[in-house]
């Protein structure tokens, strides 16, 4: 043999052994257009023990991070000079889509001016159940760690993951997550969710173990607490709502867990084919498609809140209306702000589609009689209504819904239907965000394969 074709052999040789080698880890597991998922039943605590390599890890909930403005941060005393919740205890509540045996936490600083050092964390489940709540049921709690140590630093700009925990959490479940921070967080730029629409509790000292926090200062929003996964079935995957105040749930009842997603949730758990999808709540009151407002744009927020969640199959956008409401009510901005609402949605569909993301359109629903956004000479109504009309009919979207259709009144189309109108002519009631609930098909969230030639084509139609 001569040593050319010695080298091949050694070469080969290798090549054979590493694959034999090679074993997939089990957190990993490959997503094939071609192989369809099978329909999973609810995630129990007896259903997520998945054989190796049938199994992956799921965002089970999430809230959008933002830098919090000054009226949301932690009330007196636990909002100092350049320092924020020191020597402080944070409990908070979160619904979860489906469930499991094994979850882990996601924290985040991406507004953080200063480092995030967080000294002790620990689950459990709250009393009764309940969203909000401040006690937590006795022999429940458990200790979060971050590879293997109990405390953990965030740096600026970066979120944490813990390590995985056995924790058994039914479907729908709400879960109690409370944080010790010794030193605090020495800025007063901080990462929150202002519309929490639950109430979270303030106590100074370590109190991370304690059964009730009497005598809590409440406040209503989430502070650095950014998602919880869970350890799923192949057959689970989580859809994204990339919405603003209208999917936030501005106009929902405190503790109530009625905005339109958690509405749906509740739907698609009721049924076989479509209980293993969980909701993931990307959305915030101001937020737009373009340009920063309260929080990053859509297209700023899209990779972090979208593309890098875990086991994100499908992504519904119901975003644009603060991006017409708060353009000028001229025929030329207008007609701008329209032109580059269409090009954002084409690029979120192309980015999405890349990651094999399914993205339904839903259509804007009226602002006729708002005080801000409604203008005597209907200019910023035709932005919407062309808005609508191209994602009734460009086919760029894999599904359309027609929130529009649904919310608005027959006899004044312009306008919410009086009966679902929360009072300002924007924002929804709890029967609103029912109804836009009910207009999403559940078939939309079935498991099935991609088209061999999904995503190939992004040309836009005109």
């Amino acid at each position: 043999m001569n040593r050319r074709s010695s080298l091949v052999s050694l070469v080969v040789a290798g090549i054979l052994a590493a694959s034999a080698a090679f074993t997939p880890h089990s957190g990993f597991t490959p997503h094939a257009a071609s192989a369809p998922r099978a329909a999973s039943a609810p995630h129990s605590a007896e259903t997520t023990d998945s054989p190796r390599g049938n199994a992956h890890w799921v965002n089970t909930w999430v809230s959008m991070p933002q830098l919090t403005e000054p009226g949301n941060m932690p009330p007196a005393p636990f909002t100092q000079d350049k320092r924020v919740l020191a020597d402080a205890t944070v409990r908070q509540t979160v619904q979860v889509s489906v469930g499991g045996r094994h979850m882990r936490l996601r924290f985040s600083n991406a507004f953080g001016g200063a480092v995030l050092p967080i000294t002790a964390v620990s689950v459990a489940l709250p009393v009764d159940g309940r969203a909000g709540a401040s006690a937590i049921r006795p022999g429940t709690s458990r200790s979060v760690t971050f590879h293997g140590r109990s405390s953990a630093v965030v740096p600026v700009g970066a979120q944490l993951v813990s390590d995985p925990l056995d924790f058994d959490l039914e479907p729908g479940s709400n879960l109690t997550v409370t944080t010790y921070l010794a030193q605090g967080q020495a800025s007063n730029d901080i990462t929150s969710h202002p519309g929490s629409r639950t109430t979270s509790y303030l106590q100074a000292g370590n109190h991370v173990t304690d059964d009730d926090l009497a005598g809590a200062t409440p406040t209503n929003h989430w502070y650095f607490l950014s998602g919880v996964e869970t350890w799923s079935r192949a057959g689970t995957a989580a859809a994204v709502m990339l919405g603003d105040s209208l999917t936030d749930g501005r106009g929902s009842t405190t503790n109530g867990n009625n905005r339109w997603p958690d509405q749906l949730l509740r739907r698609l758990q009721s049924q076989a084919d479509t209980a293993g999808t969980a909701i993931l709540n990307q959305a915030a009151g101001g937020n737009r498609v373009l340009n920063d407002g309260l929080g990053p744009s859509a297209l700023a927020r899209l990779d972090r809140d979208v593309l890098a969640q875990s086991g994100v199959d499908w992504l519904l956008v119901f975003e644009g209306v603060n991006d017409i409401g708060t353009a000028e009510p001229t025929p030329a901005a207008q007609k701008q702000v329209t032109d580059d609402l269409i090009a954002a949605y084409d690029q979120i569909v192309v980015r999405a589609h890349a990651q094999g993301i399914r993205v339904y359109g839903a259509t804007l629903t009226p602002f006729g009689g708002n005080a801000l956004y409604d203008d005597a000479d209907g200019y910023r109504e035709a932005s919407r209504q062309a808005v609508n009309q191209w994602i009734r009919s460009s086919g760029r979207f894999d599904a359309v819904v027609d929130f529009d259709k649904a919310a608005r009144d027959p006899l004044q189309p312009v306008r919410l239907l009086a009966t679902i109108d929360d009072g300002d002519h924007l924002h929804l009631n709890p029967a609103g965000y029912q109804l836009l609930a009910d207009t999403v098909p559940a078939r939309l969230f079935q498991p099935g394969p991609l088209p061999e030639d999904f995503g190939l084509d992004e040309a836009s139609p005109s």
